[in-house]
């Protein structure tokens, strides 16, 4: 049976259907999505034997609906049923890939078998929409490659499939930027740090008062062995204008959350944009000058194949005061 993860905050998005966790653990599982076993487009073969062939970079749609179920790994949950689709690669060079299925419309799963039918890599649950990625996975030139787009359990439906070579993303701090100093994410992490809405019952928020703010985040196990992330929160103040900016990027996919109303018992997505990896973006926060604003930034995902941390960039439009000297103040410096 699977293990079931329990949320530590679930909240909705204001004005929207669309459900955006907050909490630092990954939730349960919902229902399974199985629709009726219906024929559908063809987009990756039925079995390895018909697999389709696609090279490097490739972009895709498809379905699983109407399939058959021929294979299944335990990455980490065992027995799914559910129906299959197969592609094939062999790579030009030899260089790590990833293979993406953000956005597809179920609950997915993904792996890859070499040419032997050995077991490369394998993933269920990347993103906390329960769908799937492979990613930095090291492939061979000329060896053949196989890839399964699965499904948990019995789910099935309409998947999307990105392939394409790992470029790591590297963030710089810029000189003279505020550091977090959160300490290092473990295994078992508990957050008094800056964990705010999802650790109580301190609630701790970090204050951000600079231009230029560097911090880390990143995935874990919690105590109770769930797939977790780090979730910073913090405090801000509307500057003169109305408008508060933040411009942030990441060396992973990354929300930065608007949050309100500013009670932990309420409290909800108000707008959130997505950055990294390596792809800045910007939240505009309006207000009352001198308001405080909430600001939540974690993971999109709660990847959790080894503890990891990474780094985030965040750049402000606040004022930080100048100190005022008197020409008899600085001579006295060097006295």
């Amino acid at each position: 049976m699977r293990k079931l993860l329990v949320c530590a905050l679930m909240l909705a998005l204001v004005g929207s259907a669309m459900a955006i966790d907050l909490g630092n653990e990954r939730h349960a599982k919902p229902a399974i999505n199985a629709p009726v076993n219906v024929p559908g487009t063809r987009q990756g073969g039925d079995t390895i034997l018909d697999a389709v062939a696609v090279t490097i970079p490739y972009d895709g749609t498809g379905t699983t609906v109407g399939y058959t179920h021929d294979y299944d790994e335990a990455c980490p949950y065992t027995g799914g049923t559910a129906p299959d689709v197969v592609y094939t690669i062999t790579p030009a060079v030899s260089a790590p890939i990833n293979v993406d299925l953000f956005g597809s419309e179920y609950d997915t799963k993904v792996y890859i078998y070499d040419a032997g039918m050995a077991l490369v890599a394998c993933n269920d649950d990347f993103y906390s929409d329960w769908t799937s990625k492979l990613e930095n996975v090291a492939v061979v030139a000329g060896e053949q490659y196989f890839i399964i787009v699965d499904g948990y359990g019995t789910s099935s439906g309409t998947y999307l499939i990105a392939i394409a070579e790992y470029v790591p993303c590297i963030v710089e701090c810029p000189a003279g930027a505020v550091l977090e100093g959160e300490p290092a994410i473990v295994d078992g992490y508990v957050d008094n740090f800056n964990g705010g809405c999802n650790t109580s019952p301190a609630f701790p928020f970090q204050s951000i008062t600079s231009i230029e703010f560097c911090g880390k985040t990143g995935y874990y196990l919690s105590g109770t062995g769930s797939a977790s992330r780090d979730t910073d929160w913090f405090t801000l103040t509307i500057p003169a204008g109305g408008v508060l900016e933040i411009t942030g990027d990441a060396e992973e996919a990354t929300y930065l959350f608007e949050i309100g109303p500013q009670d932990c018992g309420a409290a909800a997505v108000v707008q959130d944009v997505s950055v990294g990896p390596c792809s800045a973006a910007t939240l505009s926060i309006a207000g009352t000058p001198g308001a405080t604003a909430w600001l939540w930034v974690g993971p999109q995902s709660f990847w959790t194949d080894a503890t990891y941390e990474y780094d985030y960039v965040l750049t402000t439009n606040l004022i930080v005061p100048v100190e005022n000297h008197s020409w008899t103040g600085v001579k006295s410096l060097f006295n």
